[in-house]
């Protein structure tokens, strides 16, 4: 390597990684060139999330170059990624809960004084990284008592105060309101100035247009092209993805509300063993062929609201009624007959029973159904006819029933689940975080199921981190914020600032 810096800071070359048949990474390349902010992007299974960790470490290439600076590394784990000054932000934070923020962010590369770990001179270096970002963190304050936006500040400390050049983040906006992503993004655009090289995997298009330089983008294991911002359109980056064009930017048809189908009264829910009250006296109305959105900053308890509202959890007090019938406490299988169905949050631990096959899991919650089960035995080949029939109808792939869960995209995990719920008939769908960590030709599947039974009549509670999906498919919108609702909105008078100040502090400016 000369002493001329290299144009790149990241180049991988013909990159190569198996999993036992499956090729992750056929033979990709991605060149980052120094100072700039780099965007990763692709459907669930393109191969950007094994490509980063390559990059980190977390796993080995079967074959190809990865240079640093010009340099060739083998990268075996992330200590050598580390050790070449990449930094690498997850999406589920790597964060002790019970440890204060100085301690999360030295762990590991505490300064030392003598045999005592020396925290002055760790917090005065980690004051200065966070006044070149333009912002403060309460060093003393757990990391659990924090807000996820000053979480992820955390995790930028603590990957800059190991030295990071090269920054990897994975998905950074996801849980983060209006206000705290223009706060990343001018963290983002001080840490170019400062002259670090950022890499952004995200699903998020019109972010990738807002803040990337360039993109590249990935479709089965392959890196497809590779394009500047101002070359490019969110429309043509999409078509790229997923080789068709994808419409995401819906307006859905008007759609005059029927009937109040499910009607909640004063719900509050208080933790266990706690004063602590997680859900506190929540009142709405849903009626028929309606979706109500609910939008909050994660941990404001809309988890626990949608808990309530199918059974997982009893409240403490309050009415739960569909169609003047009360169905507060009762279970899961009641509220099922009751006619609500659930898509969770959680599809691979609450949604679906991972090692089960497709056709097992399209039939988990319906096997009292008479066409599916005699007196005593299961039809078998009622349940097969049952699951080739949805498999077919909301394109499963593969469309094998005997497929385990786990083997199945994240997509298409999804759509097992909304297949399982929608062919129960409800009356009430609660669809919480429907989805989450889904690329785009997923996303606008899920829309577009969505808005067909609000058009059948059904009424929808839908529950999402993602502002731009609750004001797109929303009729009304409330907000939640530390278990209350504070604001209303339909969608004609909904304000996109008002709506980010009321999850951030609820409450509107002024």
């Amino acid at each position: 390597m000369s002493s001329k810096q290299a144009p790149y800071a990241v180049e991988m070359l013909q990159v190569v990684k198996r999993f036992s048949q499956v090729l992750a990474v056929d033979h990709a390349n991605l060149q980052v060139k120094q100072g700039e902010v780099h965007a990763v992007i692709g459907e669930n299974g393109a191969g950007k999330s094994t490509l980063m960790r390559l990059l980190y470490g977390f796993y080995t290439a079967d074959s190809g170059t990865i240079r640093i600076n010009g340099q060739t590394v083998k990268m075996t784990d992330p200590g050598v990624a580390i050790a070449h000054g990449i930094g690498m932000v997850h999406q589920e934070f790597m964060l002790v809960p019970r440890l204060n923020a100085l301690d999360n962010i030295i762990l590991g590369q505490e300064p030392r004084k003598g045999l005592r770990v020396d925290r002055q001179k760790a917090r005065e270096e980690i004051t200065r990284l966070a006044s070149e970002l333009g912002f403060q963190v309460d060093l003393h304050t757990e990391v659990r008592d924090l807000p996820v936006g000053v979480q992820q500040k955390v995790e930028l400390l603590k990957v800059l105060y190991r030295g990071a050049s090269i920054l990897i983040l994975d998905e950074p906006t996801a849980v983060l309101t209006p206000q705290e992503v223009d706060e990343l993004f001018e963290m983002l655009e001080n840490l170019q100035k400062q002259g670090k090289t950022i890499i952004l995997i995200t699903h998020k298009l019109d972010e990738v247009m807002a803040i990337a330089d360039r993109i590249t983008v990935m479709r089965r294991g392959k890196t497809v092209k590779t394009v500047s911002k101002d070359s490019t359109t969110s429309g043509e980056l999409a078509s790229l993805m997923v080789g068709r064009n994808v419409i995401l930017d819906i307006t859905p048809p008007p759609v005059e509300p029927g009937e109040k189908v499910l009607t909640v009264r004063n719900l509050s829910l208080q933790e266990p063993g706690s004063a602590r009250v997680l859900v506190d006296r929540v009142s709405f109305e849903v009626r028929e062929g309606e979706i109500l959105g609910i939008a909050g900053v994660s941990g404001n308890g809309q988890s626990e609201l949608a808990e309530m509202l199918t059974g997982l959890t009893r409240p403490t007090s309050g009415e739960i009624l569909i169609r003047g019938q009360e169905v507060t406490f009762g279970s899961v299988r009641r509220k099922r007959e009751s006619g609500i169905a659930h898509i969770p949050e959680d599809r691979r631990n609450t949604g679906l029973v991972m090692a089960l096959s497709v056709e097992d899991n399209l039939t988990i919650g319906h096997q009292d159904n008479p066409e599916l089960s005699g007196k005593v035995l299961l039809k078998r080949q009622a349940i097969e006819e049952r699951s080739d029939r949805l498999i077919n109808m909301f394109d499963i792939r593969p469309p094998r029933r005997d497929v385990a869960a786990w083997h199945l995209s994240g997509g298409n995990q999804q759509k097992v689940i909304i297949a399982r719920e929608l062919a129960h008939d409800p009356e009430v769908l609660v669809a919480n975080q429907p989805t989450r960590g889904l690329d785009v030709a997923a996303m606008e599947y899920v829309y577009h199921h969505l808005l067909e039974a609000r058009s059948q009549g059904k009424a929808i509670v839908l529950i999402s981190m993602e502002l731009d999906e609750v004001l797109t498919l929303s009729d009304r919108i409330l907000v939640m914020y530390n278990g209350r609702i504070v604001g209303e909105f339909s969608r004609t008078n909904a304000d996109i600032e008002q709506i980010g100040l009321l999850m951030l502090q609820g409450r509107e400016a002024g």
